[in-house]
């Protein structure tokens, strides 16, 4: 057997594909970490949990962050994936010049259905590596949020699962209480 690298992919060559058709821009991919990923088709319920904490999100943090859904961020050369959610800093030009990077980025979210492996591991080594301090996964089928924050080495070394009864603070906003519940339909 043939040992072969992996041939990894810039955002702007990934734009490129996609203006050039070799990739439909209907079809739901991202860039992590230079590979083009497939994303899961959204169910019913992952689709009503990331419009439930959204608009909850919305409330709470009027005035003090934008809330993104579903939208690109710029996490490197070659990394642009679409979090669920995303909260940045308000921009005047809502991003109209270009996405949001790690600097203007509070908190990403991943609505979790059939993809928890997938965001436990290769979601959160990507957003570490860029330095998201603080990221969490809402899993729909057991109603809790893992929190992953504390990056050492670009690694997130703290991994905590809450149940809906807990309430929760955002590292930006640590005086804006969240409740768990709020956050699922």
């Amino acid at each position: 057997m043939i040992a072969t690298g992996l041939r990894l992919f810039s955002q702007d060559e990934y734009h490129r594909m996609i203006t050039t058709g070799i990739l439909d821009p209907e079809e739901r991919l991202e860039l992590l970490e230079g590979q083009i990923i497939s994303m899961a088709a959204k169910n019913p319920p992952h689709s009503a949990t990331n419009l439930c904490a959204a608009e909850y999100l919305r409330t709470l943090l009027a005035g003090l962050a934008l809330i993104r859904i579903q939208d690109p961020i710029n996490l490197s050369s070659y990394s642009e994936p679409e979090p669920d959610i995303a909260v940045v800093r308000i921009n005047p030009r809502f991003y109209a010049e270009n996405h949001p990077t790690p600097a203007d980025t509070f908190l990403l979210i991943e609505i979790s259905d059939t993809t928890l492996e997938q965001d436990r591991k290769q979601k959160a080594a990507a957003y570490a590596k860029a330095g998201i301090a603080d990221y969490w996964i809402l899993d729909v089928n057991t109603r809790q949020v893992r929190v992953f924050r504390e990056i050492v080495n670009q690694t997130y070394q703290q991994e905590t699962i809450l149940n809906e009864e807990a309430t929760l603070f955002l590292l930006a906003f640590p005086e804006i209480e969240v409740q768990i519940s709020r956050l699922f339909p």
